[in-house]
């Protein structure tokens, strides 16, 4: 059904997200790719972007392209958050519908789903209650990029084989569950929690420090999932034939639920099992303790994957093994020599 020329648009190509799905694309032969920065194309000018699918006309667009940061970025900078994604993926859904792309996937985050959503989280359970406060912005965001996907789906849905000759644009949104690897953002204060509790244990190694105290209680459960794995992910689902691919973006669908696919291992573990494998995969033997007097956040997130391993089988590489790449991945971005105090 796609070869290997299809264009293929990856937005936000240069982050952790968008540059594991290009990896991904490129290991399955695909050389069509259309990538362009902020500086060539930016998603947040309705013009661009318009200009970008004509001239382009790309078939699947990857809409990775986002605002993102961690809990300290959303509470701090809202409006940015909320302003810059709704302009994001307003104008390249729009620009897709147009230019009728054949399929977009458009990527979120979980943190969609309601702050006390029973666990694993299935997709139905959005908008079934209230949003963790911290992300809210950044969350609704995401939450209209999904009701747009659906709109588009139901109303323009009707113009497949029409006698306009026009091409309805099917449209798909994926939230993946808490990512780490290649690319991620190891920022001493910015940084989630896989890529700070590396750096925090190399440095501490390094140092020669006895003790690197983890926030919270240590007790949360977080699911955790290598970008190149949830990229493969959303590329088979992408790739998936038209029998299959059909019944996820049809308008009327499984009695009105959003065309939505988590992405996710189905698997979590305690923020402190988390460390004390970290620290084993860093090479760090220093005591490690937990300050209760941090926030813990939401005591269990988990969603489940059961929709997605139904459609491209249950694949992600074991968690110590993962943490070891993105251990090298983190050496490999370090000056030569000895880490400053």
């Amino acid at each position: 059904m796609f070869n290997r020329s299809t264009p293929i648009f990856v937005a936000g190509h240069r982050g952790m997200v968008g540059s594991a799905i290009t990896r991904s694309l490129q290991q399955h032969g695909f050389h069509n790719l259309i990538l362009r920065t902020r500086a060539q194309t930016d998603l947040c000018n309705a013009a661009a972007v318009t200009q970008l699918f004509e001239t382009t006309r790309p078939e699947l667009v990857f809409l990775a392209a986002a605002r993102v940061g961690g809990i300290l970025a959303n509470d701090t900078y809202p409006a940015d958050f909320i302003r810059e994604n709704l302009l994001i993926q307003t104008h390249v859904i729009q620009a897709a519908h147009k230019a009728q792309a054949r399929r977009v996937l458009f990527l979120g985050s979980s943190c969609i789903y309601p702050r006390d959503a029973p666990n694993p989280i299935r997709e139905s359970a959005l908008l079934t209650g209230p949003l963790e406060p911290t992300n809210r912005a950044y969350a609704l965001a995401k939450i209209a990029g999904i009701e747009m996907c659906w709109s588009y789906n139901r109303q323009y849905d009707r113009v497949v084989d029409g006698p306009s000759g026009m091409r309805s644009t099917g449209f798909l949104a994926a939230m993946p569950t808490n990512l780490y690897g290649p690319g991620d953002n190891y920022h001493p204060t910015q940084s989630h929690v896989i890529p700070g509790l590396i750096r925090r244990f190399h440095e501490a190694k390094q140092a020669g420090v006895r003790e690197v105290v983890v926030w919270g209680s240590g007790t949360p459960r977080r699911e955790f999932m290598h970008a190149d794995d949830m990229a493969e992910a959303c590329v088979r689902l992408m790739l998936l034939e038209e029998a299959r691919w059909r019944p996820l973006t049809a308008g009327d669908r499984n009695h009105g639920e959003a065309p939505l696919v988590n992405i996710g291992t189905g698997e979590d573990l305690t923020i402190a099992e988390l460390a004390r494998l970290i620290a084993a995969v860093v090479g760090y033997e220093g005591r490690i303790g937990f300050d209760a007097g941090k926030p813990d956040g939401t005591l269990r997130k988990l969603m489940s994957s059961e929709k997605l391993h139904g459609l491209v089988g249950r694949e992600a590489r074991p968690l110590a093994e993962g943490l070891a790449q993105a251990y090298a991945d983190f050496l490999e971005g370090q000056p030569e020599g000895p880490t400053p105090p």
